[in-house]
């Protein structure tokens, strides 16, 4: 896995999820698997096998922060007029008159809808780097989309 770029807030929320998920949410499982256990025939018993995806999917979960949290970088919004990690960023579609803005943040806390965007993601990357004023295009499934930087914070 590559390094993943995390705000303290993301790590330290990321670090109390993986902690709850060792100390309570695995006792959970364990209880519902052996209550499950307890009913008889596991062959056909659907809360065993409840249990066991719910026990899968915990573990899934603990496997994907523990690599996330290993490789993790923690970097602060550093305040220039280049888009970087933390930026926020206000952009115009040049095919039309929409202005959106945006936060640019790691993958684990891309939030389209609350307007933070991944510098992973298409229009994130391409946004790196860029200063107020900048135009730049971008490939999606519709085509290439062309924007202009009209603020940078």
């Amino acid at each position: 896995m590559t390094e993943e770029l995390l705000s303290q807030e993301k790590f330290e929320e990321l670090t109390k999820e993986l902690e709850e998920l060792h100390t309570k949410r695995r006792k959970e499982v364990a209880e519902q698997l052996e209550y499950a256990r307890s009913l008889g025939d596991l062959s056909e018993n659907a809360e065993y096998q409840e249990a066991r995806d719910i026990q899968a999917a915990v573990e899934d979960r603990v496997q994907k922060l523990e690599a996330i949290l290993k490789n993790a970088k923690i970097v602060r919004g550093v305040k220039t007029d280049a888009v970087g990690m933390g930026s926020t960023v206000t952009v115009q579609n040049l095919s039309g008159d929409d202005k959106h803005t945006y936060a640019i943040v790691g993958a684990e806390e891309a939030d389209l809808f609350a307007g933070k965007i991944s510098y992973h993601s298409p229009l994130g990357s391409a946004l790196m780097g860029k200063k107020k004023g900048d135009e730049f295009s971008f490939h999606t499934p519709k085509g290439a989309q062309k924007y202009k930087i009209l603020k940078v914070e």
